[in-house]
């Protein structure tokens, strides 16, 4: 579990596909003490630490996770959102965020307001419904909140530090995203599909 809080930007070095498509990140993480199996946060995708050297750490990634996802996307220079894994007793500074991405997400427009920048997204038509105004969703792997809502597509403010600690206040109209919906939200959607009378 993660909190969507992001700690690192990290940078991918090295890409190579051998059955599934394996990535070295750079990061500024402390990797003495990341555990090989260690899960890591990848732009909001749980994976799993199966190497690691002084500066980096390498991951396996699945043809189904490229699939449902922006990590096939990924090449060496890109910026990558990390978080590493809640443990129990760290402040939840964010919302639960399980590292599964839900979908896609699309930039529709960027505008400044104030000091904050303003993101609009389209969501994906199976996912719009979960998201609502005032509640949370994670986009990259950073937990924010919605600040509208318009069918489809919401927006949402980023701080300057949000700005500065993730790799969100680079995106540009037309850029895709990996999007998580709130767990509280899917539950209570199957909660109100099974209480449906029959």
């Amino acid at each position: 579990m993660f909190t969507g809080i992001i700690t690192d930007i990290g940078t991918v070095v090295a890409r190579e596909t051998r059955g599934d498509t394996h990535f070295r990140i750079r990061t500024s993480y402390d990797t003495a003490s990341i555990a090989i199996g260690a899960s890591i946060a990848c732009a909001g995708v749980c994976l799993t630490v199966v190497q690691k050297g002084a500066d980096w750490f390498a991951v396996d990634v699945s043809a189904e996770t490229l699939s449902r996802s922006m990590l096939g996307g990924w090449k060496e220079g890109s910026a990558i959102n990390l978080e590493r894994s809640l443990k129990v007793g760290d402040e939840l500074g964010g919302h639960i965020v399980s590292g599964h991405v839900d979908g896609v997400g699309e930039v529709v427009a960027t505008r400044v307001e104030g000091e904050s920048l303003r993101i609009d997204f389209r969501a994906p038509t199976a996912l719009a419904g979960y998201i609502a105004e005032k509640g949370s969703v994670t986009i990259d792997g950073a937990s924010l909140t919605v600040n509208g809502v318009d069918g489809a597509v919401f927006g949402v403010n980023l701080i300057p530090h949000t700005q500065q600690v993730t790799t969100l206040g680079k995106l540009k109209a037309g850029d895709r995203v990996n999007l998580e919906i709130d767990v509280l939200a899917r539950y209570v959607a199957r909660l109100q599909q099974w209480s449906k009378p029959s």
